[in-house]
């Protein structure tokens, strides 16, 4: 969990990666992360965060 939210933050694609594999979840992180670095770091952490909560 700490890994994947230090990822998150510095590289927000690989943290959705490790979390979802190759998923809708890690285009959508993929694209936001073009468009705005800080978008995808907020995607990144709501992806951990939710999958946290459910395991």
């Amino acid at each position: 969990m700490f890994l994947r939210l230090v990822c998150a933050f510095f590289l927000p694609p690989l943290a959705v990666f490790l979390t979802t594999g190759l998923s809708l979840d890690f285009v959508i992180n993929i694209i936001l992360t073009l468009i705005g670095y800080v978008p995808g770091i907020i995607h990144a952490f709501w992806i951990v965060s939710k999958e946290a909560e459910n395991s």
